[in-house]
């Protein structure tokens, strides 16, 4: 049985055909190298008998749900099966995560989850083992414990000059 095909260059590039002087290979690992078919070369206007060909694997796949928009809460992406199929995965919406009270910066450590699933999480996935754990950045906690340390070192200051005053 004999297959005419009529590739054009676009399809032969989208085939990723590589014919070498030993050995007929295939550029992309997703292709699929058919041994014998018969092509129609479009340039000499001849059938080439026994030509290998590389056929790339089926790039459609179909949303899940009731329709076909790419919303912010709809989004999918195609994933490709073992056994070479695209089917589509759901994406799940993603947050800023938590984000720091004074200087606004985000925290590190912290899982970024949407809010209502912080509770399945484990108590270290959630916080930070540090004072202000979950709530500040080191840097503002830093700062926080120099300006009380700074703060109390002046009033013990102030508290030696009025001694001496008297």
């Amino acid at each position: 049985m004999k297959h005419h095909l009529h590739p054009t260059r676009e399809h032969a590039a989208l085939a990723c055909i590589r014919i070498d002087d030993h050995a007929h290979t295939c550029i992309d690992s997703n292709c699929i190298l058919l041994p014998s078919l018969s092509v129609f070369n479009s340039r000499t206007d001849q059938i080439q008998l026994n030509t290998p060909i590389a056929i790339m694997p089926d790039s459609r796949w179909t949303r899940v749900g009731r329709h076909s928009y790419n919303t912010n809460s709809h989004s999918a992406r195609p994933i490709r099966t073992p056994g070479g199929k695209l089917v589509a995965q759901r994406d799940k919406k993603t947050s800023k995560g938590p984000r720091c009270g004074d200087s606004k910066v985000p925290l590190q450590g912290i899982k970024h989850i949407r809010s209502t699933k912080y509770h399945s999480l484990k108590k270290r996935q959630r916080t930070v083992s540090r004072a202000y754990g979950g709530c500040l950045s080191a840097k503002c906690v830093k700062e926080r414990i120099m300006r009380a340390f700074l703060l109390e070192e002046q009033k013990a200051v102030k508290k030696v000059l009025a001694e001496r005053k008297k």
